[in-house]
């Protein structure tokens, strides 16, 4: 099963000929997850060749401008399109009054409902079936959020001839078994999963961080991401200004991935003063080898794990 990252748009604060604003898209099932909606962001997923119809959900980490100034436009669009399947926007206090207001004074009507969540506190936002979304406080100038999708550990591996030799028959019985439920078979025998089926297989995890300063807390919530998408506006030169300005430089969010044993870093929202990143990525492959900075229409396919 797929789990694919699209990286819409990379760069922080202003867009560049290069980069637009912060956008993450993840295809999962047919579903899309969007992480934050800069402006623009309709056109990037054109560009991309992501629908506009399919079940999808957004998850906004501020309320700064290049954050959540790309949903009104790509509501209009959505509704220009005649979407009619529910769209899903969860963020901090202040995005359902934005919405609200953007509705009430730009003359476009929605031809599908819109469900708003404001996120105040840590905790567990969003459960479905197979995955769910965490969420923890940020270190930012304003009230900020981070995010991380943590998918739900799948049934282990089946082993058919296992089945076949202990007698129990190919069909409904099988499927209890891979379920994780005993079946008992007409000699009065009892099978139990563990005998026919391998151990849980762990789902996979990707760990968004938004805008923020590091914060006590974080390698926990990030423990074990099989991909972490880490602020590194400015480098580490300009520690200071990123303090001041409530980011993070590249050897921060390296030494991050690197205690929470992430598995891949990707540096994200890249301040306009740099044509040329290469200078945070050698920064932060020093403390994390397995590091990429963000570039627009990027791609990353995560594979399942099998153990």
């Amino acid at each position: 099963m797929s789990l694919r990252v699209i990286f819409l748009g990379t760069a922080g604060s202003v867009p560049t000929p290069k980069r637009s604003l912060p956008a993450i898209l993840i295809q999962r099932k047919g579903e899309q997850i969007m992480f934050d909606c800069g402006e623009g962001v309709q056109r990037q997923m054109i560009k991309a060749k992501a629908g506009f119809h399919r079940k999808m959900k957004i998850f906004i980490t501020h309320m700064h401008g290049d954050h959540v100034l790309g949903l009104p436009g790509l509501m209009q669009t959505m509704a220009l399109l005649d979407r009619e399947r529910k769209l899903e926007v969860y963020g901090p206090p202040g995005i359902k009054r934005f919405i609200e207001a953007i509705r009430e004074t730009v003359q476009f009507v929605l031809t599908f409902p819109v469900e708003i969540h404001e996120i105040e506190e840590a905790s567990v936002v969003c459960k479905e079936e197979e995955y769910a979304i965490k969420v923890v406080l940020a270190n930012h100038v304003i009230p900020s959020l981070a995010y991380a999708l943590v998918e739900k550990p799948r049934p282990g591996k089946f082993y058919p001839e296992k089945a076949k030799a202990l007698g129990v028959s190919e069909g409904p019985q099988w499927s209890k078994l891979q379920h994780g439920h005993r079946v008992k078979l007409p000699d009065g025998r009892v099978i139990k999963p563990e005998q026919v089926v391998g151990p849980p297989r762990p789902g996979r995890k990707i760990v968004y961080t938004g805008d923020t300063r590091p914060f006590k807390g974080f390698v926990k919530f990030a423990a074990g991401a099989d991909l972490l998408i880490h602020d590194a506006t400015l480098d580490d030169e300009l520690a200071e200004k990123a303090e001041e300005d409530g980011h993070s430089t590249p050897s921060q969010a390296a030494k991050n991935a690197k205690k929470a044993k992430a598995k891949q870093l990707i540096l994200m929202h890249i301040s306009a003063r740099y044509d040329d990143a290469s200078i945070l990525l050698e920064q932060a492959q020093k403390n994390f080898k397995n590091t990429k900075v963000a570039e627009d229409f990027m791609k990353i396919e995560i594979p399942l794990l099998e153990k």
